[in-house]
């Protein structure tokens, strides 16, 4: 299964469909039966034929990734223009290793947009154009009247027309009570009156709001896109998706925009690819930011219930919910983009509706705790509106957080992100067999570094590792994205095939700075 990353451009609606002419009005009595000698004076007039409806647009269903053989699928939307390694070449499990195989030419967009997604679709944030979780990084911004307009614009039409049944409806039921007195019943508290619960979605979505931003991300060339970000912590620093805000990181603009309309420019602080983990910090940041408070992404359970934060198509301060539908969910995404590199999680699965523009919003638990980063999502469709950007399909994945913490606090720190290392090049092809240490290394080097982890632990070139700890790696991008979750120095328990024969040995984790 393939995702993209969300991406953000705000698309154009379809255009409102006519309003068909009115038909004559029916006569109160039918005509009485003619005498069988007698012949009417005149015809009966035939009614006005009413104008074709509009024709809505069709969009062909376009296959935005591959799935991957059971036992845990993976998404591998591959990035254009990026090598893809053949036979059993690939790189160390250390970032970077270059973008997975055998998926198809172009990538989904973030929903952030920049979620890419800022795709999503990006996911694009920043341009996630999707995509992967999942847009291509990003689409052009669109231009001012356009987009918005469309939806506007097919709202009214929905209004007009749920407003004349409305109104028949109301000159029904007053003709029927007329005399008889009003039967309607008001009730004592309504609207903003009510009291919402803390544990309710409306109570979680008002204390999480305002702690979350909309990130517009625009690069040195004037493209760029949509994505979200929430409040890290009181000094102004806001944790997002690499993709959302991948443009603006060499000579762009950032700015980030609350739900009470107060924006602030931003800049930079530290982004890994690998990852997708960035974060920004706010210029001149309000003293009274409130930090979303974090959760425990290791003690969520399938079938929780999750609230998802985020800006899709450009729509800030949007809020959907779901469930958790799986845990450590395998998944390779990338921007679409020729020079992007493939970014490796082991997500957290939800059919909370993730779109572009959600990339790197929030995703909540029932108490308002973040359990995780919306970062990318599946899809089959290149999406509505003429945009070929792919919208949501109940599919969407989210960096856990206490992987995500560790990178924001050493991207705070450091400004460069730590990846843990295992020190050998693994095989990126598709397979359900598991992650195959290849018999050479990437642009020459030794496949399993002399003197590295792999090494000390005895693992040597045409070893299959099967399992890390207690996760069963089924293919090379699973055993990346389970060692990202580890920090350096960890120690983990691998299984490995050599010879037909199992065997099981330890591996203390390497490190590995930067994206480089």
């Amino acid at each position: 299964m393939s995702t993209e990353n969300e991406g953000t451009a705000v698309p154009p609606a379809p255009s409102a469909p006519p309003v068909p002419v009115d038909a004559p009005a029916a006569s109160a009595q039918p005509p009485a039966p003619h005498a069988p000698d007698q012949v009417p004076a005149s015809p009966p007039e035939a009614p006005a034929t009413p104008p074709a409806q509009a024709q809505a647009p069709v969009t062909p269903d376009q296959q935005a990734s591959q799935g991957h053989p059971a036992p845990a699928p993976q998404v591998h939307p591959a990035p254009q223009g990026g090598d893809v390694p053949q036979g059993s070449t690939a790189p160390d499990a250390a970032w970077p290793p270059p973008p997975p195989p055998g998926t198809p030419a172009h990538t989904p967009t973030y929903g952030a947009g920049g979620d890419n997604g800022y795709g999503g679709g990006f996911d694009n944030g920043s341009g996630g154009g999707a995509g992967g979780w999942g847009a291509s990084y990003q689409q052009p911004a669109p231009k001012p009247g356009r987009g918005r307009g469309g939806l506007v614009a097919g709202a009214l039409i929905a209004a007009l027309v749920a407003g004349g049944l409305g109104g028949g409806l109301g000159y029904t039921l007053a003709k029927n009570n007329d005399g008889n007195g009003s039967t309607t019943v008001s009730a004592p508290d309504t609207g903003g009156s009510v009291q919402r619960a803390a544990g309710t979605v409306a109570g979680v979505a008002s204390k999480a709001l305002p702690s979350t931003v909309t990130i517009q991300a625009e690069g040195s060339n004037g493209e760029g896109g949509t994505g979200t970000g929430f409040v890290f912590d009181k000094e102004g620093h806001i944790v997002t998706n690499n993709h959302v805000v991948a443009e603006a990181v060499d000579g762009g603009k950032l700015s980030a925009t609350f739900p009470n309309g107060k924006k602030y420019e931003a800049e930079v602080v530290g982004h890994a690819q690998g990852y997708d983990v960035a974060v920004i910090k706010l210029e001149n940041a309000p003293s009274d930011l409130k930090p979303l408070p974090l959760g425990d992404s290791d003690k969520v359970v399938v079938g929780d219930s999750t609230i998802a934060i985020g800006a899709p198509f450009g729509l800030s301060n949007t809020v959907t919910t779901g469930i958790i539908s799986a845990k450590n969910r395998p998944v390779a995404s990338s921007d679409g983009s020729a020079d992007s590199k493939a970014s490796y999680m082991s997500a957290l699965q939800t059919d909370a509706s993730i779109n572009p523009g959600n990339s790197g919003g929030p995703l909540l638990d029932a108490q308002g705790n973040v359990i995780g980063i919306n970062s990318a999502i599946q899809s089959t469709s290149n999406g509505g509106f003429g945009t070929g950007q792919a919208g949501s399909i109940g599919l969407g994945f989210a960096i856990p957080i206490n992987q995500a913490e560790f990178v924001a606090q050493q991207l705070i720190k450091n400004g460069k992100p730590v990846y843990a290392k295992i020190g050998a090049s693994v095989s990126l092809e598709e397979t359900t067999n598991g992650a195959k240490l290849t018999e050479q290394g990437v642009g020459g080097s030794d496949p399993v570094e002399k003197g590295g982890p792999a090494d000390d632990a005895g693992l040597k070139p045409g070893d299959v590792i099967t399992k890390l700890d207690d996760r069963v790696i089924d293919s090379g991008p699973t055993l990346i994205g389970e060692i990202w979750t580890h920090k350096p120095g960890d120690e983990v328990t691998v299984t490995y095939e050599r010879g037909g024969k199992q065997h099981t040995t330890e591996v203390t984790l390497g490190s590995k700075i930067g994206d480089d």
